[in-house]
C-alpha cells in the first residue's frame, strides 16, 4: 500500500525554541477507523499545553523522515513519557526524533492512550497495544519509506520505557489470519533503547532472542536506576548484548539533556550515537539483529 493513501493529519508542535510549521509534520492514525473498541472516541480532540499532550483517543505516529541523501534505512518508534497521565511530546518525542534524523534514522513519535489520566477509560494494555501497532505499521510500510525491516527499533522515556519493555519482552509475532494486513506483521523491535524507564514490563527472565539494548539513567533517580540494574543482570544471564550508562547525578526527566547544567547529562546523546554506530544500526550491510 502506498503511504500516500493514508489520511494525513497536519500538526503543530510548539517547541521551546520556536514553532515547527504544521506542514512539516504528518500524523498517521494507528487505526484508520479509530482504536478497536473505542472507535466512537476517535474524533475527540487532544489537549495540548506547554510541554504536554493529553486526552489521546485516536493514537497515532508523527513521521520524521531524514533527508534522502542521509537516510540509512534504519528507523525507530519513540514512546514519550509522562506517567501514563500525559505525554511529554516535544522533549521526549519531537527532540529525539530530530536527533535520529540527524543520524539518518527515520523516527516515528508515538501518541498512545493514557491509562492514568483522570477519568480515562483506557488501561495499560491499551497503551501496549498502541506501541505494538506502531511497530507493525512502520514495518508494514518499510518499502514505501525506504526502511530496512530488520533495523526497526523502539525507544522509550520513563513510562514510555515501560511500553518498550512490554513490546520487546511480550508476544511479538503477527497474526497470519488477521483481516488487517498490518496485524499480520511482527512487532518485534530489532533494537531497544530505554531512558530512565519505569519498572513495568520487565520480565522475570529476559528471553535469549531479545533485541540488543541501551539503557541510560541517573543513580539518584532511584526507581529507574533499580529497573536498569535489574534488567541488566537479566540481559547478562540471557547472553544478549546490553549497554548501560548510569550517571551519578541527573534525577528524572532530563529528556535529551539539552536543559541540564551537568556535562554528563547534557552530552548523553553522544553515548547513544556511539552505541548505534557500534551495533551497526546505521549500516545496511550489518543489521542489528536477525530474522523475526
Amino acid at each position: 500500500m502506498n503511504p500516500g493513501r493514508f489520511v494525513f493529519l497536519a500538526v503543530s508542535v510548539f517547541a521551546g525554541t520556536g514553532v515547527l510549521c504544521a506542514k512539516e509534520l504528518q500524523t498517521i492514525p494507528l487505526w484508520p477507523n479509530g482504536a478497536p473498541g473505542f472507535e466512537n472516541r476517535r474524533n475527540e480532540p487532544e489537549l495540548a499545553k506547554d510541554y504536554w499532550v493529553r486526552h489521546i483517543n485516536n493514537p497515532s505516529v508523527t513521521v520524521f523522515l531524514p533527508p534522502k541523501a542521509r537516510a540509512t534505512g534504519a528507523a525507530v518508534v519513540i514512546c514519550p513519557g509522562g506517567g501514563h497521565r500525559e505525554l511529554v511530546f516535544n522533549a521526549e518525542g519531537v527532540d529525539p526524533a530530530r536527533y535520529f534524523n540527524r543520524l539518518g534514522v527515520a523516527a516515528f513519535a508515538l501518541k498512545y492512550r493514557l491509562a492514568r489520566e483522570t477519568n480515562s477509560p483506557y488501561t495499560l494494555d491499551n497503551a501496549r497495544e498502541d506501541a505494538q501497532r506502531a511497530m507493525r505499521l512502520v514495518r508494514s510500510h518499510a518499502r514505501e519509506w525506504g526502511l530496512d525491516p530488520n533495523r526497526i527499533g523502539i525507544m522509550g522515556f520513563s513510562a514510555g520505557g515501560e511500553l518498550t519493555s512490554m513490546v520487546a519482552f511480550g508476544p511479538t509475532a503477527g497474526n497470519p489470519n488477521a483481516a488487517d494486513p498490518i496485524d499480520r506483521v511482527s512487532c518485534r523491535p530489532d533494537f531497544l533503547i530505554e531512558i530512565y524507564p519505569g519498572p513495568l514490563g520487565v520480565p522475570e527472565v529476559v528471553p535469549t532472542n531479545s533485541p540488543p539494548a541501551f539503557f541510560l539513567g541517573a543513580d539518584d533517580d532511584l526507581e529507574p536506576a533499580r529497573t536498569i540494574t535489574d534488567i541488566l543482570e537479566k540481559y547478562r544471564k540471557a547472553g544478549v548484548p546490553a549497554e548501560v550508562h548510569l550517571f551519578a547525578k541527573g534525577s528524572h526527566a532530563f529528556n535529551m539533556g539539552y536543559r541540564s547544567k551537568l556535562v554528563t547529562i547534557k552530552s548523553w546523546p553522544q553515548r547513544l550515537t556511539d552505541w548505534v554506530a557500534d551495533n551497526n544500526i546505521l549500516n545496511p550491510s550489518a543489521p542489528a539483529s536477525g530474522a523475526k
